[in-house]
């Protein structure tokens, strides 16, 4: 998996905040985005063609890793610039936001 640490923080005002991702890994992100694009487009295919269920199943099963992945990164970025520059702003409850974001990817 690969690290985000490039530039990586986030930026909070009281009525908007927003990640800033390096462009490298917002390429990364995008990149995995359009291929898991792909991926369901072609499951959609699939289905249309009428292939064997265990087969669509197994594309499915790929695409939900596929999406894990970018979770992850994501995550493990969140954890690195977002949280821990809420966490010594003194915004404590961003640990309540991540346990419950943390629940929601387990699902």
């Amino acid at each position: 998996m690969d690290n985000i640490t490039e530039a990586e923080h986030c930026c909070s005002t009281d009525s908007e905040r927003k990640s800033h991702h390096s462009d490298k890994v917002k390429a990364n992100l995008v990149t995995r985005l359009n291929r898991i694009e792909g991926q369901i487009r072609g499951v959609k295919g699939l289905i249309e063609k009428d292939t064997y269920c265990d087969d669509v199943l197994n594309q499915i099963a790929a695409i939900q890793s596929a999406l894990n992945g970018v979770g992850k990164l994501l995550l493990e970025g969140h954890m690195k610039s977002c949280v821990i520059e809420r966490i010594q702003a003194g915004e404590h409850e961003v640990v309540e936001e991540l346990l419950t974001t943390i629940q929601k990817l387990m699902k």
